[in-house]
């Protein structure tokens, strides 16, 4: 009776203060609609699942629907409107801290990458393209394909890095593999890649070995900070990394970058970052969500506190560009695709894991799409050296015709 009576509240209270497209149906069939035409359904099968819609965030409903407490009938996008709207109209924006305490040693940020990445390469599969690239895509279109899109951002990275033949390229996170092979297969270059997922690394090494390219091609199972190659690379490359390395690992990250490159070489850094200009978690519950269920011990900057820490570990600025429409687009291929494969997800990592996976990607999709966060590709040079004077004077270099087409894998 003590849920029953503050759930009664709490729907009263939003009733007044919000219509979204939703029904409540509880156990012994009462309904509780919050406009005319509803288009997303939550069933609550038992009265203790009620205490999940008291002050309700999107870290509680997220946790309803993933542990079963609750079923929810709808598209994506509106299932998210009305988990935003119920959020916003009875939960206080407080800043968390909590992120702030995360320490990032390096057996802490290995066992979060084996968390979040080693689920299995089967399930992977299932949303991503064949080449098994795990970042935000690159649209020229709306209506590109995502094997498209994903071909075209590696290529993206590769051209404003003005990648040539027989320079030394370092992609850190490498991920499957894609992207080094790309820069070998269709730059020229030799390259390395590093990540601390032992289901990556097996992969990339496959990759390799089976398009012939071992010696001009490496992936290595290691930290970033263990790295010990001072000036070693012409250019380097982090895609999807720096989001793991913790706020107050920022400047170690960013010094690391600097040692390895050289002294006329270029970095460019593709990351997500939060819209909170303190650097805080997403809100509503999001950011809790997340952390707990999806990447342990991740952390978002936002672009101006990457900026600064890229700019203190002397790196300069060359070019800044934000890529959050096209990852909305990516995370909602993803999520139709993992969606479509629901049977066999299922089978690989289990019923519960697909849920975290489901609300996930749509969620991010919808974050993308709403400016809850972006993703930033920051191109830097070392700028005691002044190596922006060996770069050219407009953008057009970035977008070559060559880059209109796909190719390779």
């Amino acid at each position: 009776m003590f849920f029953e009576k503050r759930f009664l509240r709490t729907i009263d209270k939003i009733r007044t203060q919000v219509s979204v497209p939703l029904r409540i149906e509880l156990w012994n069939g009462r309904q509780f609609d919050f406009c005319s035409n509803p288009s997303v359904k939550v069933t609550i099968p038992s009265s203790s699942a009620l205490r999940y819609f008291i002050s309700p965030n999107l870290n509680k409903l997220g946790e309803a629907f993933v542990e079963g407490h609750i079923r929810v009938e709808g598209s994506p996008k509106n299932v998210f409107e009305v988990a935003e709207g119920l959020a916003r109209t009875v939960t206080a924006e407080l800043p968390s801290v909590f992120q702030w305490l995360t320490h990032h040693s390096r057996d802490q940020d290995r066992e979060a990458i084996q968390y979040h990445y080693d689920v299995s390469n089967d399930f992977y599969s299932l949303f991503l393209d064949p080449n098994m690239v795990y970042s935000c895509a690159y649209y020229r279109d709306e209506k590109d394909t995502l094997d498209l899109a994903q071909g075209q951002k590696l290529d993206h990275i590769l051209n404003k890095l003005r990648l040539k033949a027989g320079e030394t390229f370092l992609d850190i996170g490498c991920g499957w593999g894609a992207l080094v092979i790309r820069a070998v297969e269709k730059y020229g270059a030799i390259a390395t890649g590093i990540t601390l997922s032992q289901n990556q690394f097996d992969r990339a090494q496959q990759q390799i070995r089976l398009a012939g390219l071992q010696d001009r091609c490496r992936v290595l199972l290691c930290d970033y900070r263990d790295l010990n190659e001072r000036g070693a690379y012409d250019k380097i490359a982090s895609v999807g990394m720096f989001e793991h390395v913790g706020l107050k690992n920022l400047p170690v990250y960013f010094e690391a970058v600097h040692r390895l490159l050289k002294d006329d070489g270029l970095i460019l850094n593709h990351g997500i970052t939060t819209s909170d200009v303190e650097s805080r978690w997403i809100g509503l519950g999001a950011g809790e969500f997340i952390d707990r269920y999806v990447f342990p011990d991740g952390e978002l900057p936002h672009v101006s506190l990457a900026l600064k820490e890229m700019a203190s570990a002397g790196l300069e600025v060359v070019d800044v560009e934000s890529l959050r429409r096209h990852y909305a687009l990516t995370c909602e291929a993803w999520s139709n695709n993992l969606e479509s494969h629901r049977a066999e997800a299922e089978r690989i990592a289990g019923e519960r894991r697909y849920r975290i996976w489901q609300i996930y990607l749509a969620g991010c999709a919808y974050g993308f799409s709403k400016g809850w966060m972006n993703l930033y590709q920051v191109l830097c040079s070392k700028a005691e050296n002044n190596a922006l004077r060996q770069q050219p004077l407009t953008r057009d270099y970035m977008y070559p015709p060559s880059v209109m087409s796909p190719s390779g894998p």
